[in-house]
Order: C-alpha cells, then structure tokens, then sequence
C-alpha cells in the first residue's frame, strides 16, 4: 500500500472550507445527494428544467406535449455505500495527507467522527452554548474542565467544535504521554489530532492559525472522586497561558456538564494501579462488577459552554516569561470556568433529564 504523504502545516491553519449545508446535511454520502436528485430530475440550480429535461418531453399523437417519467436519483443508501468506496479507494491508493504532526484530516472527516457522534447526539444529548465566542479562524486556545474517569469529554468537545459552529474547526487537542505510551492508542490519537501537551508543540499550532484544546487539570481532574464532582482541580504552572502569550491568541474557557456522571468513580485500586503504570483503577457502581457492560458510559445529558475570549494580544511575547501575569491569568481563566460550572448545576433538572 502506498504510504501517505506528510506534508507541513499551511499557513492558514488547515481549517476546513465552510460548507453549503446544515451539519446533518454535510456527512458522507447526503450533501450531494439533494443535487444528484436534483440533476436527474432535470431541475437546475434556479428551479428550472434543463435542456437534458425538454428533450425528455415527447408530443402526444394529439400534438400535445407529455413529460417522459424521469428517471429516479440515487437513494441515501446509495450515496452513501459510493461515499465509502470512494474513502476506500483513497485509503488503498494512498491519496491522502497528514501533517507534521500526523493529523489525518480524511481519516478523522469520514471515520472518527461518524463513530463519536452517536454518543454526541443520542446517548448524551449534548447542547452547545456560546459557540459565536469561538473565533471562525485564527489561533485560538480553547481551556476547558476535565473529568469523567476516561476521557470522553475531550472527544465530545472536538464533535462540538466540528459540527455545531458557525465555521467548522478542528480542534487539535493536547494529550499527556500516557497517551502516546498505550499500544494502539498512540497512533490513533496522532491521526485523530492529538499532539504533546508541551509548549513547543501547543505554540507551533497556534501560530498555524490552529483551533488547540488543553484540559489543565489532567489526572486530577478526569481521576477524581464522584463526592468531588465539578470542583475544579489545580490548574498545573499555566503553561497553556505562557504558549497564549507568545503566540496572542485568545484563549477560550470551556465549561463541561454531563462528564462527571459517566463513570461515578466510588474507590480507586492502587496496587493495581501501579502494577499496570497508570494513574489510577477506577471502582465505579459498574465496573468492574458487571465485566465489559461497565464500560458503558451512563447517558447523562451534557451541556458544553464556551465563555467570552480573554485576549492576548495586548500583551508582548516576553510577557510569557513574567510568573505573576502568567498566575493571574491561569486563575482567571480557573475562576471562569468554576463559576460557569456552578450556573450550568444550578439550572439543570438532573444529572440525566438536564
């Protein structure tokens, strides 16, 4: 099989082309399907008939003309079994590109989020709030909550930034080592977009104009109790506002609701833990006393909200370098999202109904 060919991040940051139609509409397979229709049935694109249309208009014996029936477009099912021979086809010729960084842009479009958006849509319903504070184009540094015993919530943030924004964004997350570590895993998160959490990669993407995620709170957060659900955990040294600084992007709080209730974590097995290298072994109500079906997670109904920008470019590049500035922003940016947690509680029903 050909190998793929790695090419350098562009200068406009990879961001994907608006597209014509509404999110449902853009998937694999139906957004061409309204105009293969359209075509066969000779209408054009104002609402006439084409010439190919008349032709197919033969006169009656009484001089009158009838309309021959015309012939019928592709149905979904079809459009849809061509959209995935025509993935095939690329994927076996090699006629696709990731970036420096590994990135697989085709791969990520027709295969990773068909997989995540029946959890994102149906399992847990989620609602986005306050996605015009997501800048269209440009860097940008999107700061958000962690938890929920595996990280779901990080996948459900990178659906959202692709389907329910005015301009679909790629969010291309930072990921601890752990990650890269697993057999498997390493790979797939590079293709799916995941970098490094360190500076010198976060800074690299942001100035490509890239849309960067980091959940700050790492372990701490995702590994926390349920009795300490939705209290936020210590913020690191604020490198994520250091690589904000040098670059003056502006960075994008992002409040998450919903991920907490997934897997109740009850009691944590250290021993096995440490024996496996990880940061902790989850004992939730359903894992691992029901095997495999405690992975399922519970459908909560989840909210994810992105706050107002905090601009960086009023400040110089070394301002990176000054530990109080970069402490208060880190802390101004904890703040926002802790108080945007208390108000999302505060106006659900349940952790379930919303």
């Amino acid at each position: 099989m050909p190998e793929a060919r790695v090419i350098p991040l562009r200068q406009d940051g990879g961001r994907p082309r608006p597209r014509p139609a509404p999110r449902r509409a853009s998937r694999p397979g139906i957004g061409s399907l309204t105009e293969r229709t359209a075509a066969a049935r000779g209408v054009d694109g104002d609402g006439g008939h084409s010439e190919e249309a008349m032709d197919a208009v033969a006169p009656t014996t009484g001089g009158e003309l009838a309309a021959l029936p015309a012939p019928k477009g592709p149905t979904e099912l079809e459009a849809r079994v061509a959209a995935v021979g025509e993935f095939l086809q690329r994927r076996l010729t090699g006629r696709y590109a990731v970036d420096d960084f590994g990135f697989d842009r085709d791969l990520t479009e027709n295969v990773v989020m068909p997989l995540l958006r029946p959890l994102y849509d149906t399992w847990f319903r989620v609602e986005t709030i306050g996605t015009e504070n997501v800048p269209t184009s440009g860097g940008a540094l999107l700061v958000a909550n962690h938890s929920g015993t595996l990280p779901l919530d990080a996948l459900m943030t990178t659906v959202a930034t692709h389907d329910d924004l005015p301009v679909p964004r790629y969010l291309r997350m930072l990921a601890a080592d752990l990650v890269f570590g697993l057999p498997g895993v390493g790979a797939a998160a590079r293709k799916a977009g995941h970098t490094l959490a360190c500076n010198a990669d976060a800074e690299a993407l942001l100035s490509a104009g890239e849309l960067v995620g980091v959940w700050p709170e790492g372990f701490k957060g995702i590994g926390k109790d349920f009795a300490d659900r939705y209290k936020l955990q210590r913020f690191g040294r604020g490198g994520f506002v250091s690589a904000a600084l040098r670059t003056g992007v502006p960075i994008i709080p992002c409040s998450i609701v919903g991920a907490e209730e997934i897997y109740p974590k009850i009691a944590d097995l250290g021993p096995i833990a440490r024996l496996l290298g990880v940061p902790y072994f989850p004992i939730t109500p359903t894992w691992p006393l029901l095997g495999p079906l405690g992975l399922v997670p519970l459908p909560s109904k989840w909210y994810i909200e992105f706050g107002e920008p905090i601009p960086t470019d009023s400040y110089d590049p070394s301002a990176a370098d000054d530990p109080m500035l970069v402490f208060n922003l880190t802390d101004q940016v904890r703040e926002n999202i802790q108080q945007t947690l208390y108000r999302l509680l505060a106006g659900r029903r349940n952790a379930f109904l919303g």
